[in-house]
């Protein structure tokens, strides 16, 4: 079984790593040509690409004219705990042991804009490029065409890998969007999770976003590989609601009185 989530545009690259561990991303040929023509774009550029301020435009000016392989661990992160922001509360990587790392590396992904599928340990230096930034590159007039179908090829073998047919989608629909479904050879489980408001349950970004990271922390710390042992997930007051779901949306509820 696999988990995919969305990464983060909050980034810690200042709080030493509690792990000593770490891993070379498998796209990282894909993501020195897309660092090559971010290169050519002028701090102004990145502002107006990205919707940012001038200061943050500069900023990431700054980290494509920086960024430098070999990845080592004094110019580079793991990015699980590179990546912060709701996502990754939940997750709460920092308090991983051992053989939480080494689980999460085997079954979690991160989508990313700039690197494409990441495994936890991957080291990463810092970067913003949401998948959905409109940058037209040698491959198309944006980032899914940049990446195209090998995503989905790359994760089709690593299920193929671990003999396993079930993907659970914790990403975003920006993200998602970078796999193709129909290629991909897996059942595709996606938690949903809504709070009670005015009286009805709706999805709150904020919840939803931390949540997501939680139940991925629930299934690396339960070790669990049979997706409908996920239905159990009870953290922070959510609970399993087969009312509201449907075969492959499971939905989880909670309310807060």
């Amino acid at each position: 079984m696999l988990m995919v989530i969305s990464p983060a545009k909050t980034l810690d690259f200042e709080t030493p790593a509690v792990t000593d561990k770490s891993s070379t991303p498998d796209f990282l040929k894909d993501s020195r040509a897309l660092i090559k023509e971010l290169r050519e774009l002028s701090p102004a550029d990145i502002s107006g690409l990205m919707s940012i301020s001038d200061k943050l435009g500069l900023l990431n000016f700054d980290r494509f004219q920086a960024f430098k392989t070999p990845f080592t661990a004094k110019n580079a992160k793991q990015a699980v705990l590179a990546f912060q922001g709701d996502v990754y509360t939940g997750l709460n990587a920092e308090a991983f042991k051992a053989r939480d790392f080494d689980f999460a590396q085997k079954h979690l992904r991160i989508l990313s804009g700039l690197y494409g599928l990441l495994r936890p340990l991957d080291l990463i230096q810092p970067y913003r490029l949401e998948m959905g930034t409109k940058f037209r590159n040698a491959r198309g007039d944006n980032l899914y065409q940049f990446w195209g179908e090998s995503l989905t090829q790359a994760l089709n073998q690593q299920l193929a890998e671990q003999n396993s047919h079930t993907l659970i989608n914790l990403a975003s629909n920006e993200y998602f969007k970078a796999v193709k479904p129909k290629q991909l050879d897996a059942d595709i489980i996606t938690p949903v999770f809504k709070d009670w408001k005015n009286g009805q349950y709706k999805i709150i970004s904020f919840f939803a976003k931390k949540a997501r990271g939680m139940m991925s922390a629930y299934i690396i710390a339960n070790r669990i590989k049979d997706a409908e042992q996920i239905k159990a997930f009870n953290m922070d007051g959510y609970a399993f609601d087969p009312e509201l779901s449907s075969q492959r949306d499971w939905v989880f509820t909670r309310r807060q009185d």
